[in-house]
């Protein structure tokens, strides 16, 4: 029988949280890049893609992400459309994250008054003119705190690609428990490796928050 010393355990867990970020990085950029086009759609022509909007993001944030993994897994074999793992959990999580961030951003765009945009018509500016140089510079000081903080929790959310069979460091430590028999020891080192590489994000957020707040002052 092979002993499995916590250098083991240690070692093949770091290997696995590698693949714990570079989903997160694409599920947070992908996410990011369709949630911004979401959301100059809806200021764009609020009348037009208002409902549209409200649906997709009360979709993604009224169902469970558990059961958009499995839809976006199983569903999509259903119809003949084989993907594999990494783009069936990179898609979902991709999708989850852009409804977040873009109701997140259209609250920071909210609570910038509505005078900042009527002077900023009132200068002859172009839509996009308005969003560059008014709008979004005051924004962007409200919307860092919670996206920051928000990719803590897709972090966290990426755990739940193991149920899909995508090998990240919850699905890694599952994997050495049932071989080292020593779960507790292995679990444990999981839920450290989630600590420090969540803790530090969760204190930049906070930190940004109290810096917006006292600028804001």
């Amino acid at each position: 029988m092979v002993q499995f010393t916590l250098w083991d355990i240690i070692r093949n867990l770091l290997i696995a949280s590698q693949w714990t970020l570079v989903l997160s990085a694409i599920a947070f950029i992908g996410g990011g890049i369709i949630g911004a086009i979401l959301l100059v759609a809806r200021l764009w022509k609020p009348k037009l893609v208002e409902l549209p909007f409200a649906a997709y993001v009360q979709l993604f944030q009224g169902t469970p992400l558990l059961m958009q993994l499995f839809l976006s897994y199983f569903g999509l074999r259903l119809f003949g459309i084989q993907v594999s793992v990494w783009v069936s959990v990179s898609l979902a999580l991709t999708l989850y994250t852009s409804a977040f961030l873009a109701e997140i951003w259209r609250g920071c765009v909210a609570a910038i008054p509505k005078g900042q945009w009527e002077a900023s018509g009132s200068l002859a500016l172009s839509f996009g003119e308005q969003l560059r140089y008014i709008i979004l510079p005051q924004a962007l000081k409200i919307a860092i705190a919670p996206t920051v903080g928000f990719l803590v929790q897709v972090i966290k959310g990426t755990a739940l690609a193991s149920v899909v069979g995508f090998v990240e460091l919850t699905r890694a430590g599952n994997m050495i428990a049932n071989v080292t028999y020593a779960p507790f020891t292995v679990f444990a080192c999981v839920g450290l490796m989630y600590f420090v590489i969540c803790y530090p994000i969760s204190l930049l957020a906070r930190h940004m928050e109290r810096k917006t707040y006292a600028s804001q002052r």
